[in-house]
């Protein structure tokens, strides 16, 4: 399990309307993107797999909890099983947490525990609790 962190976008988000009052609403459903590399804090799409098979897979998440040595948390629910992969898709190593199916904002971002060299007709998949988004 790797812990996902807050994109630039998100931090700036929270901080004003915390702290300046400014609204921000939550999307209504968020969405695990895969990457063949960090998206980086400012949350680029540019490594996002391109396949006309591949589409961002809704994710959900279990209410905080919290861990007195990390800080508090929530994980990934189910099981995500993304399409069948109808090309190479490169070394999957990474996920961003989107507010959007497509295009929108990345959330969070980070890395999965194992990467997986996704090739034609193979499968990814994100077991219940793999990803991780941590508050510290």
């Amino acid at each position: 399990m790797a812990n996902y962190a807050k994109t630039k976008y998100l931090e700036q988000k929270l901080l004003n309307h915390v702290l300046l009052g400014v609204e921000y609403t939550p999307p209504a459903q968020i969405y695990l993107a895969l990457f063949t590399s960090d998206p980086g804090r400012n949350g680029s799409v540019a490594n996002e797999v391109n396949d006309s098979a591949y589409t961002r897979q809704l994710i959900t998440f279990d209410p905080a909890d919290d861990d007195p040595e990390s800080g508090s948390y929530c994980q990934n629910t189910a099981l995500i099983r993304c399409p069948q992969a109808t090309q190479d898709w490169g070394n999957v190593s990474h996920g961003g947490i989107m507010d959007a199916q497509a295009g929108g904002n990345m959330l969070y971002k980070g890395p999965f525990k194992k990467a997986k060299q996704v090739l034609e007709d193979d499968f990814f998949e994100v077991p219940a609790g793999e990803v991780k988004v941590v508050e510290d």
